[in-house]
């Protein structure tokens, strides 16, 4: 079975301020924080059953492991769904439907109370806090996030892995243009290097987070979630500081997204297959 060569992200209890500056946010370098919301009254409450007694009938959509396909946008849920109904199938069996971006402020403003920006060094943007839920069958496909934010990513009830590569493995994913994913053909759990020889190449590095841990996510970093068993996870983000990657957002939000949707939404099937062969050709080109 073929594997990714991955390292351990750094894992620490405890960081200080000026440390994590200076050894991980500077450098643009991945690290697993354990303590950091040991304060807060999240890390005593937050469970599946303290967000199901709070759910009332909210209606949620779902989202799942198929890629979209043909005119399908990707932002379209697979079903939706009462959140309590949901959050009691995370709690009893194996699924593959996840909630991504639950607007915090916008849905329970009331967990505001729960949780603390962490005065660590970013600059949180502090309108969206967003929630993701997840079963032991989900996977979140593998990506980069478009508005290329520094995240703080944690992680309540539960279990799940994640596998981060940084922009400078970007040339051995074999990208997909005008996209911020990679081939959805691509098996992430077990790739195939004779298919997609340019992946065997590629470095990246894995951590399995618990309840209550926060891991930092430079900007622009690839990630493969895989949710091990029913849980949840909040991610903070900061907007990128520097002009460069500033400007970089501004074109894959205001620009690139809106063109892909537009010829996704003329051409269909034909213009992702014809997206896959370009990330094909142009990722092998470099070998």
């Amino acid at each position: 079975m073929s594997r990714f060569k991955t390292t351990p992200v750094a894992r620490v209890k405890n960081i200080s301020k000026a440390d994590f500056i200076e050894q991980h946010y500077k450098p643009q370098k991945p690290v697993l924080i354990e303590n950091l919301t040991r304060s807060w009254p999240a890390y005593e409450k937050w469970n599946l059953n303290y967000i199901q007694e709070r759910s009332g009938d909210q209606i949620v959509p779902l989202y799942n492991n198929e890629p979209a396909k043909d005119k399908e946008s990707v932002y379209a849920p697979k079903k939706e769904m009462k959140l309590y109904d949901y959050i009691e199938i995370l709690k009893t069996q194996p699924t593959d439907l996840r909630i991504f971006f639950y607007e915090l402020l916008k849905k329970m403003p009331e967990l505001r109370n729960d949780f603390e920006y962490p005065d660590i060094g970013l600059k949180f943007f502090k309108k969206l806090p967003a929630l993701f839920f997840g079963g032991g069958a989900s996977k979140v496909f593998m990506h980069y996030d478009i508005d290329l934010p520094d995240s703080m990513h944690f992680h309540f009830d539960g279990h799940k892995s994640v596998t981060l590569f940084s922009p400078e493995q970007t040339k051995y994913l074999y990208r997909v243009p005008y996209s911020i994913h990679n081939l959805e053909a691509i098996d992430m759990d077990n790739p195939d290097f004779e298919k997609y020889p340019a992946l065997q190449y590629a470095e990246g590095m894995q951590v399995n987070m618990k309840h209550g841990d926060a891991l930092y996510m430079p900007s622009g970093y690839w990630h493969y979630i895989k949710y091990l068993d029913g849980g949840f996870s909040m991610t903070l983000r900061a907007l990128p500081r520097s002009p460069k990657r500033f400007l970089n957002m501004l074109s894959n939000v205001v620009i690139m997204r809106n063109f892909d949707n537009f010829t996704r939404r003329y051409w269909g099937q034909k213009w992702l297959d014809y997206k896959d062969e370009l990330a094909i050709r142009r990722t092998e080109k470099n070998l």
